[in-house]
């Protein structure tokens, strides 16, 4: 099934949720890596792969935006409560706020810090901000916050989509698995 219907997702739909999740999961692995190695050529390979990815999944949440304006979204379970409702609204904005976020203000520490960037060691990615110190440590703390709420985020939409499944038993996490068909 290729478009999305009332009550499942559709192929494009499943494949950007499960290839955004491993490139997400992958690059909270490549940050925390980066981050803490001692300095050396690996240290600065880390912080490509990092970078890059960032990039990578600015240009797939594009795509997957463009996808989700023209298909329709599934309905919700009838029988989901208001709150929870509210909660997965709240939860995919927050996600899809942080997908945005994240890759823009890391792109403007690495401009502010002066450091000149290829994505993927081949695409050249301009400055979106002058050298500038203080601006470079302000956007990394930002970054760093932006990353524990994302965590959070993930956390919440995790476990919710496991509650629907193990304990509401519904087919909100079903419909979203890429070997199902409903």
């Amino acid at each position: 099934m290729l478009r999305n219907e009332i009550d499942s997702w559709g192929a494009p739909a499943k494949l950007f949720h499960w290839a955004m999740a491993a490139l997400i999961f992958a690059q909270i692995a490549l940050g925390l890596a980066a981050v803490s190695w001692h300095v050396s050529p690996t240290k600065l390979n880390l912080f490509v792969w990092h970078k890059s990815t960032g990039m990578l999944i600015l240009a797939l949440l594009a795509l997957r935006l463009l996808w989700r304006l023209s298909s329709r979204v599934p309905a919700l379970p009838a029988e989901m409560a208001a709150w929870e409702r509210m909660g997965a609204h709240l939860s995919h904005f927050l996600l899809y706020a942080l997908m945005i976020a994240l890759p823009l203000t890391g792109w403007v520490i690495a401009s502010a810090s002066n450091v000149p960037f290829r994505i993927f060691w081949t695409l050249p990615l301009p400055a979106i901000a002058a050298p500038d110190k203080a601006v470079a440590d302000l956007f990394a703390s930002v970054h760093g916050w932006l990353v524990a709420l994302l965590a959070a985020v993930l956390f919440a939409h995790i476990g919710a989509a496991l509650r629907h499944h193990y304990v509401k038993r519904d087919s909100v996490l079903t419909r979203m698995l890429p070997w199902s068909t409903s």
